[in-house]
């Protein structure tokens, strides 16, 4: 099943079970990159996050996830611009 982004591009959903990908090795290449990323909402414990691409803050990606290394790495930060 796949959601709409706001800007009517598909949002990637996952299942952390079905698939392992590193989120905060994604969001530091993402900031290395020059592109930003914020944080759309929190419930409990897990986040989502939105990937912006650096060339206007259009989103490209969004995804949401409770692993706890992801959670760390945020803290209480809003984004990527935000100091750690």
């Amino acid at each position: 099943m796949t959601a709409r982004a706001a800007v009517g591009r598909p949002v990637a959903r996952c299942n952390r079970k079905e698939m392992d990908v590193d989120r905060v090795a994604e969001l530091q290449r993402w900031q290395d990159s020059g592109a930003v990323w914020e944080v759309v909402s929190r419930h409990g414990d897990s986040v989502t996050v939105a990937l912006l691409r650096c060339d206007g803050g259009e989103e490209a990606e969004r995804f949401t996830s409770d692993d706890a290394r992801l959670l760390d790495f945020i803290g209480d930060r809003r984004g990527s611009e935000d100091i750690a």
